[in-house]
């Protein structure tokens, strides 16, 4: 069917929602509009549904939503004999909308949906699915992408986000739907609560995980009678109660929160592109910095999952990188337990493969094995579960993975803001007690194990043409790989979507036990790396650099060379 005929069936039909109908009726003689909205589904995998709010089958809307959550409701009573589902939502436009028609759908399939009263951190989902024992979890968020998108998150009966299979699988459920008629099952909200298909998650669940939270702390009194002073943004999103409450409980008492940031707001008006990795997004932070003179300014991304932070430097505030976190917390994590005595016989930490190499050192001096996965927390969730099965999970300590993503414990099987958020101030006030800021933390680190420079740099392609140039750029590296990357020999590259690596010194080639996954992998004769792989939430491709220096100024020139040599191996 072409999308002039999806166009007309849409608004013929498309009839609930005011805004889907001013929209058709304002795009009825462009083409090219009717085009963006129609030429595609938008693509179910196993981070859900993501994409721009409006009217059409490639945007996020009621009848996306309820198309989805019928594919999945069809799954689950195929797999299980009276399956549940836990649901959330964040800040984000028509979010508590998007979650209400879900449960819906699935009362109406006659599945219970446990669904939060207000918006909450995606990790409290998670936590949900486990304490409630449920056999799937939605999530409505878009987590940090600009406010014209939504998106739909599933969980798997385990806390982590559904796998390859059940995704696929799901898919497959959806594929056979129409968006409008009888093969959408509905029910109004107020019957499926009468009915005790739709039943609110009471209040006391978030505190039993802020309990879960605050197990993880590390030294635990230390906070209290620190002086630690935080400025917190929760850029308009979910970590605002939650985050607040924790440090409280750990004895931050001295929080100033950013008042234009504080509350809910799905339209971001201060932070167009509300992510923690972004400066332009951390602006009234850093301002408000300035006149509180805090020790750090923490910031959530909008549905809680993911931290930034910037430290004083003198009189100023320095953005920290999220492998450069990463790399403070599992240094503090590790060198407190091991002193305290509280790490675990054979200690287990996971990072993902375009994650610093730094933490393969400081794991090795502390005795620490370290797994490495794919991109996406599922696959450190994985891990943790490969360890319940075994009764090892207290061997867990810690994961990440450098787009700011961090876990202590495993409780939830996603990244979690609310405990690293916990972790950060604590190991803050840690330091703080002994004269040392985080960025003196982190040049001391440099200091014993070498400079090691890690930049992640995108390049946006929007629309149908983007998303086939990006295949493009792809298939020749592959056809074509690069020799040297800024004048650096090529030692070895990877292959994760053949499963192969090679080294171009000997030879040799050797399989790659991981899932299959789009991404290229290029190692340096000088220790440096360069990472290809197109984001799997949006149509970007990713490009990350590890450059080594002697010193932070070598580091950066070489960071410099390889950055712009990939862009020109890439085209772009």
């Amino acid at each position: 069917m072409d999308t002039r005929e999806l166009y007309k069936i849409w608004k013929d039909s498309a009839d609930e929602d005011n805004d889907l109908i001013e929209e058709l009726k304002e795009i009825e003689n462009n083409d090219s509009e009717i085009y963006e909205r129609f030429y595609r589904d938008l693509s179910f995998g196993t981070a859900g549904l993501r994409g721009i709010l409006g009217a059409g089958t490639n945007r996020m809307n009621i009848y996306t939503v309820r198309r989805a959550t019928q594919g999945l409701a069809d799954f689950l009573n195929k797999k299980y004999e009276s399956p549940s589902v836990a649901i959330s939502h964040d800040s984000r436009i028509k979010a508590d909308l998007f979650a209400r028609e879900a449960a819906r759908v699935l009362a109406a399939n006659g599945i219970k949906a446990y669904i939060s009263k207000e918006l909450q951190p995606t990790p409290v989902v998670s936590f949900c699915v486990r304490r409630l024992k449920t056999s799937a979890g939605i999530m409505v968020t878009a987590s940090h992408n600009p406010a014209k998108y939504n998106g739909y998150k599933c969980y798997g009966s385990d806390g982590c986000q559904m796998t390859d299979t059940n995704a696929g699988m799901v898919f497959d459920e959806i594929e056979k739907l129409d968006y409008f008629g009888s093969s959408i099952k509905l029910v109004s909200f107020e019957d499926g609560l009468k009915s005790g298909l739709i039943e609110w998650i009471d209040d006391s669940i978030y505190e039993e995980y802020l309990d879960k939270v605050q197990e993880q702390s590390i030294n635990r009194d230390v906070c209290k009678d620190s002086g630690l002073k935080v400025v917190y943004t929760p850029l308009n999103g979910a970590g605002n109660k939650l985050v607040r409450k924790v440090l409280s409980r750990i004895g931050v008492e001295n929080i100033v929160v950013v008042p234009e940031q504080e509350m809910p707001d799905g339209n971001f008006t201060t932070c167009p592109y509300p992510n923690p990795e972004i400066k332009e997004a951390l602006s009234l932070g850093l301002a408000l910095c300035e006149t509180e003179k805090p020790d750090l300014l923490l910031a959530t991304d909008p549905d809680s999952d993911r931290v930034g932070i910037a430290v004083k430097v003198g009189n100023d505030y320095r953005l920290m990188t999220g492998n450069e976190t990463g790399i403070m917390l599992i240094n503090y994590i590790l060198s407190c337990r091991s002193e305290n005595g509280t790490l675990p016989e054979a200690p287990l930490a996971v990072r993902t493969i375009v994650t610093s190499k730094l933490v393969d050192r400081i794991c090795e001096k502390y005795g620490c094995e370290l797994k490495k996965v794919l991109t996406g927390f599922k696959y450190i969730g994985e891990q943790i579960l490969l360890l319940e099965q075994k009764n090892e999970e207290n061997r867990y300590v810690f994961g990440f993975e450098e787009s700011y993503g961090y876990l202590a414990g495993s409780y939830v099987r996603d990244k979690d803001a609310v405990v690293a958020s916990m972790l950060i101030c604590e190991m803050a006030a840690y330091y703080r007690k002994q004269g040392k800021t985080l960025y003196e933390v982190m040049q001391s680190i440099y200091e014993e194990y070498g400079y090691y420079l890690n930049h992640t740099e995108s390049y946006e392609f929007d629309g149908s043409a983007g998303m086939q140039r990006m295949a493009d750029i792809m298939s020749s590296l592959r056809d074509s790989h690069p020799t040297e990357i800024a004048g650096y020999k090529v030692v070895e590259t990877a292959d994760y979507l053949n499963s192969v690596s090679k080294s171009l010194v000997t030879g040799k080639t050797e399989s790659i036990d991981l899932p299959k996954s789009n991404v290229l992998a290029y190692s340096l004769e000088n220790g440096g790396a360069a990472i290809v792989r197109p984001s799997g939430t949006e149509p970007k491709i990713k490009v990350y650099i590890t450059a080594v220096g002697r010193s932070s100024e070598d580091a950066e020139k070489c960071c410099e060379e390889m950055l712009a040599s990939m862009v020109s191996i890439l085209g772009i």
